[in-house]
């Protein structure tokens, strides 16, 4: 009888687990949208190098307000550099973006001044140094803007470009292949020739989930359970693959071969075979060199919460990318009791409401862990520890976030 671990523990291996990948490539800032930043991105120089205007003006001495009468001595365009210098009694009209001239300290904004002739007339004063950008005030120099591990997005293809950066250096994304093992499951198109025969979903679920973490799919779609067919799979694999998923064949029927070629055939190193998890206790996950075997169960539900919560942590992982599952607090809105001993990922609904996440279950079917149509519209999964007590109306407990998994 196998020993089932934790799930602490089966993500405890997985952490300390030595897969990353090393290879890195080079791409166009655009074309690098949602990769994964492969070196750390630090400023050469201060932003901005000068003392700039914040807005449009006159750049003035703060303590020349007082005089209420000032001259105007010159204009001062963006992307221009004026010889003049603003000195006691003077100014000069500046605009946003403009270098602060010389002599200056602070911009009085255009609606606070009435002009007169080559005067202006201050109505209203303001601070010192009011709208005048600091010399660094975005960035200074030497200082890390974008870590390594980052997600690149528009933000960071924003400050990309200001640095002048055109090509960035973003880690390879990892290969996953995908199959579905089982002798009475029919691909898409296959015609159903007797009653026990069922359409296969997981091996393309998982391909989409695979696709939304951002890893290169191989697709391998349905392979009948047999040794030989599982061996030839596995390997083939294998030799292209980082990560190799397989639905089905991991728990301990008769027809259940998968697990035995990865333990057997393939001799991959078995880094735990079944967790105390509710649903998807079966799961395997085995290495073999620096590529990992991922045998999920055979249900719909239960392969698509374990590819989540074991799948795509190992696609981060690969990358070395900062991502995380997107787990938050919600407060329940229904008593829910604790149905077992393990930690169990129940599918609910989530919404936002008065400042805070919020679940219920309207909707939601009672069953086996086929009920795949249970992660539809506004999904979550509620996490209830292994051991967890009843929950109560009003509780905060956490959930995973399926719609917003990246």
């Amino acid at each position: 009888m196998r020993d089932f671990i934790n799930y602490e523990q089966s993500l405890n291996i997985l952490y300390n687990l030595n897969f990353k990948g090393n290879t890195k490539e080079k791409l166009f800032i655009t074309n690098a949208q949602g990769r994964i930043l492969a070196k750390d991105v630090i400023a050469k120089n201060n932003n901005p190098e000068f003392k700039t205007s914040g807005m449009d003006g006159y750049a003035i001495k703060a303590e020349d307000q007082k005089l209420n009468r000032l001259k105007i001595i010159g204009k001062n365009p963006a992307g221009e550099v004026i010889k003049e210098e603003v000195t006691n009694g003077t100014c000069i009209k500046t605009f946003t973006g403009s270098l602060m001239p010389k002599g200056s300290d602070t911009l009085i904004p255009i609606e606070n001044v009435e002009v007169e002739n080559d005067e202006i007339i201050i109505k209203k004063e303001v601070p010192s140094k009011f709208a005048v950008r600091d010399i660094g005030e975005n960035y200074k120099k030497g200082e890390v803007l974008i870590k390594k591990g980052t997600t690149i997005g528009f933000a960071e293809i924003g400050v990309l470009a200001s640095l002048n950066i055109s090509q960035v250096e973003v880690y390879t994304k990892p290969i996953v292949s995908i199959a579905s093992t089982g002798s009475e499951i029919l691909d898409l198109g296959e015609e159903q020739e007797n009653d026990s025969q069922i359409r296969s979903s997981n091996h393309l679920t998982i391909e989409a989930l695979a696709k939304t973490a951002g890893a290169q799919t191989i697709q391998r779609g349905v392979v009948k359970d047999d040794i030989d067919s599982i061996t030839k799979l596995l390997q083939s694999s294998l030799e292209v693959s980082d990560i190799v998923v397989t639905t089905g064949g991991v728990s301990v029927g008769d027809y259940d071969f998968v697990q035995d070629v990865v333990k057997e055939k393939i001799g991959a190193k078995v880094l735990f075979h079944g967790v105390k998890i509710k649903p998807g206790m079966h799961i395997l996950i085995a290495q073999k060199d620096n590529k990992l075997i991922i045998a999920l169960p055979g249900f719909a539900y239960s392969s698509t919460v374990c590819a989540i919560l074991y799948l795509l942590p190992m696609i981060y992982k690969y990358e070395n990318s900062n991502k995380k599952l997107p787990i938050v607090k919600a407060e329940i809105t229904q008593d829910y009791p604790q149905k077992m001993a393990k930690t169990i990922f129940t599918a609910c609904n989530v919404f936002y409401e008065e400042g805070k996440y919020k679940i219920n279950f309207e909707g939601k079917k009672q069953g086996t862990s086929a009920i795949l149509t249970n992660m539809l519209e506004s999904p979550a999964l509620l996490i209830q520890q292994e051991n967890g007590e009843n929950l109560k109306k009003g509780d905060f407990v956490d959930i995973l976030l399926l719609n917003e998994l990246n």
